[in-house]
């Protein structure tokens, strides 16, 4: 849906209201206490371990579709999906692979994939009337790539992202590295939030929540489409050194406790952390959009549980089980998840980064973008804004290929602002004006109330690029631009196709 009109400062009322809604993922921020018991008369959902896409020769195969998820007493969900489940398949390249993705859509609406954090060429990027016309139902498209940088990404529709994505249309892409990496075992864990049918969000069908205070009323918090203890848990042998990647499918973050181990975060965004250090008993802060893969050592038999530590009571599903081979199956270890826990800071975490950007290095170009909010007095609802203006009324950021570019972005408002920047990894070089030690790579960062950060990233793919907030509520209510390469050839959408690339 895209805004227009006059913006305007928001009235008292409403910045106290919205500022409430906001709490809850703002008291996590400071260290929350860990998710209430389950409880067994909660909504459970039936979850699977993501099944690995398969290829059609050299091709592989995604399908949107009409699907649905499973409660545990049979009751079905209505939801989208590519190839009947949310997440989709995993698809699992190796690096330096040319990738074939053929989407046929079978929805009633448009569709497309956008794969999130992989730089692919523009026209590749999956967002309709802006690198692609969209998907129409009982049509093909055939995306082709280069799967050049290894690491955990994922892919959704960019077409009415924040229903689409909501109703499940997104799955996980792994491109392993050509020097193998030395794991026992490897898992990949998406986290997403849900309401039943019948409630707002995902018109009538299972969605997310509302538009104005989505966070609130989600119902239900799941793990790769499932609840604790429905979730097929993380098998390990005493001695394997396993990885998890988290990804973040959903509109919320979520600060997730690996129990009773030492772990490190060894990637971010797809992106290695320059030697990461071992931690126990912190938060992993995953925004929506946001990758992390963790490793950790078997080294503590016993039953144990990866959760999250969000105060709301559907986080009670958000859970899985780390289950030793030969271990009894009685009890589970939830004691830590009654403990007041601190955060784990990203942008302090690991060494400084090797041959990347320094603060006192020079630019090419130097952009601002003030993430704001305003109200939209004729249709009575939130808009989000960038420098204060809306995606219909923004003014692009132009670059040149080859610039050195630093991106000063400002959250004036009073939401979590998960900004995501297609087609580039960028380094993040301040925070709240103070150098950054560790300087992470990233493709997409939370920018919470009253911070700034400054990063900075090379103009090295030409094309036009979205520029967004992946809270995609807020990306559909305007908080959303283009960076646009000068001199280059952008796509002439047909002015008859139903594009929404918001």
């Amino acid at each position: 849906m895209r805004n227009k009109g006059k913006i305007v400062a928001l009235f008292t009322a409403l910045s106290l209201f919205t500022a409430a809604c906001s709490m809850p993922g703002e008291m996590q921020g400071m260290g929350g206490k860990g998710n209430q018991e389950h409880n067994a008369s909660a909504i459970e959902l039936k979850g699977e371990k993501p099944a690995e896409a398969k290829k059609s020769g050299d091709t592989f195969e995604l399908m949107a579709k009409k699907s649905s998820l499973e409660t545990a007493n049979g009751e079905k969900w209505p939801t989208w999906s590519y190839n009947g489940s949310s997440p989709g398949p995993t698809i699992r390249v190796k690096e330096g692979e040319m990738v074939r993705v053929r989407l046929k859509n079978t929805l009633p609406e448009p569709v497309t994939i956008h794969w999130h954090g992989l730089p692919v060429p523009n026209r590749m990027d999956g967002v309709p009337g802006v690198t692609q016309n969209s998907v129409e139902p009982g049509k093909t498209f055939t995306y082709e790539f280069k799967a050049t940088v290894p690491g955990t990404y994922w892919y959704h529709s960019h077409q009415k992202s924040a229903d689409q994505v909501e109703r499940g249309l997104y799955g996980t892409v792994i491109v392993d590295p050509k020097k193998a990496e030395k794991v026992d075992r490897d898992y990949t864990l998406v986290l997403d939030e849900w309401n039943r049918p019948g409630k707002k969000g995902g018109h009538g069908e299972m969605g997310h929540g509302g538009v104005m205070n989505h966070h609130m009323d989600y119902d239900v918090f799941t793990i790769n489409g499932g609840t604790y203890p429905n979730v097929p848990p993380i098998e390990v042998n005493r001695g394997d050194r396993v990885k998890l990647r988290l990804v973040n499918a959903g509109y919320q973050t979520h600060h997730i406790h690996v129990h009773g181990h030492d772990v490190k975060v060894t990637h971010m965004d797809g992106q290695p952390v320059n030697q990461p250090p071992s931690f126990r008993d912190q938060l992993i802060p995953v925004s929506p959009g946001e990758r992390y893969e963790v490793e950790l050592i078997a080294n503590n038999p016993g039953n144990h549980i990866v959760e999250s530590h969000d105060s709301e009571s559907a986080a009670a599903g958000m859970k899985v089980p780390i289950r030793y081979q030969g271990v009894s199956r009685d009890g589970v270890d939830t004691a830590a998840g009654q403990m007041q826990l601190p955060v784990l800071n990203t942008a302090r975490y690991g060494k400084e980064q090797r041959g990347g950007f320094k603060v006192d290095d020079s630019f090419d170009e130097e952009i601002k973008a003030d993430l704001g909010e305003g109200m939209d007095h004729p249709n009575m609802k939130m808009v989000y804004t960038i420098n204060g203006k809306t995606f219909d009324e923004s003014e692009p950021f132009q670059v040149k290929k080859g610039d050195k570019v630093k991106l000063r972005m400002e959250n004036t408002g009073r939401q979590n602002h998960p900004m995501h920047l297609h087609g580039h990894f960028f380094q993040v070089i301040r925070k709240n004006g103070k150098p950054v030690n560790s300087m992470p790579m990233k493709d997409t960062l939370n920018v919470r109330p009253g911070e700034s950060y400054e990063i900075a990233f090379e103009a090295d793919n030409p094309g036009d690029w979205m520029f967004h907030c992946h809270d995609l509520h807020h990306a559909a209510d305007g908080m959303a631009t283009l960076l646009k390469y000068k001199g280059y050839k952008s796509f002439k959408p047909d002015p008859n196709a139903p594009n929404e690339p918001e």
